[in-house]
């Protein structure tokens, strides 16, 4: 349901259909079966989710007020939880719009998307070194930067004016309004963590800066995972000049700042550390912060999903020892 240059009209439908619902439903369920609060939705699961379109269609559908705790990945996050009816229509509206934005992303971007993540993020940095040091024959530096405190200063006029340029829907734009108007860390600024909304709208955000990296600095090594993005290029002086515009565009267009203890130039041959590895020209380790944190839980006992999922991280870089240690913790 697209309009001339590829905006879209209406996508209403598609959102508050039955259809897209139980689709919401089954994959919003996916690896919770035991939790209480999903067994009671499920319970009545047909009248729960017409109840849902209803209130969505009349426009009286209202959030759940969230409920907070911190996690620790290591670092300490806050996380706000929406109730299970609320996380099912974020699981609808990011079905469609996924679709929607997805295609006006920019190839390198690797958080929340399908078909990419940390592992392809790690490969493509090897394979961009690789290139723009000729194949290792010339020396490459490598900006590294961090947004700081990304969800918390995320904008809601201007992610709305973003988001749209696409959906011209007055139904639509109800309902992407009532979900981002349904949090604020300050008056009219912040995303919750815990949203799967929260994940699509930040690279919809973002977008707008990816865009000026690739088109405006023309950096042609560049990657982003969520807040985190590097260039690599061989020139030390492009890099320290581009941290300057992009610190204007950030602060310009997107009320965003950098984290100042995380902007770095650094050699590509000293190991780029990056999405839970140090990447070196011809392998990668993982981060040391990683390691401790792994024997630190595999110490104090752990399922063996974890170690299982534990092994899989090693499969990705220099890890045989560690790997060793890991099996004969779990044959113990």
């Amino acid at each position: 349901m697209c309009g001339g240059g590829g905006t879209v009209h209406s996508v209403f439908n598609n959102i508050t259909s039955v259809e897209n619902l139980l689709g919401a439903w089954w994959e919003f369920k996916r690896g919770k079966n035991k939790k209480i609060d999903i067994l009671q939705f499920e319970f009545n699961l047909e009248s729960e989710l017409f109840a849902i379109r209803d209130e969505l269609v009349s426009k009286s559908y209202k959030n759940i007020p969230y409920e907070d705790f911190y996690v620790y990945d290591p670092k300490r996050r806050h996380i706000h939880k929406a109730h299970v009816r609320d996380r099912i229509v974020h699981q609808a509206i990011y079905r469609v719009l996924y679709k929607i934005f997805d295609l006006t992303f920019i190839y390198d971007s690797y958080a929340c998307r399908n078909n990419k993540g940390t592992h392809k993020g790690v490969n493509r940095l090897q394979e961009f070194i690789r290139k723009e040091s000729k194949n290792h024959t010339r020396t490459v530096w490598v900006l590294k930067c961090d947004i700081s405190k990304f969800f918390d200063s995320i904008d809601h006029n201007i992610l709305k004016k973003i988001l749209f340029k696409k959906i011209f829907d007055e139904n639509t734009k109800w309902i992407i309004q009532n979900i981002i108007g349904s949090f604020e860390k300050n008056s009219g600024v912040g995303l919750p963590l815990g949203n799967v909304t929260s994940q699509l709208f930040a690279n919809i955000y973002l977008n707008e800066f990816d865009q000026f990296v690739k088109h405006t600095l023309k950096s042609k090594y560049y990657i982003r995972y969520c807040d985190d993005f590097i260039i690599a290029s061989h020139s030390k002086p492009l890099l320290e000049e581009n941290i300057l515009k992009i610190i204007l565009f950030l602060e310009e267009n997107l009320k965003l700042r950098l984290h100042p203890r995380k902007v770095s130039i650094s050699k590509s041959l000293q190991g780029i550390d990056f999405l839970g590895y140090v990447v070196f020209p011809h392998h990668r380790v993982l981060r040391t912060n990683t390691k401790k944190r792994m024997f630190r839980i595999l110490k104090n006992g752990s399922t063996n999903n974890v170690v299982q999922s534990y092994l899989g991280v090693l499969q990705h870089c220099k890890g045989y020892t560690i790997s060793k240690y890991i099996n004969k913790i779990k044959l113990s």
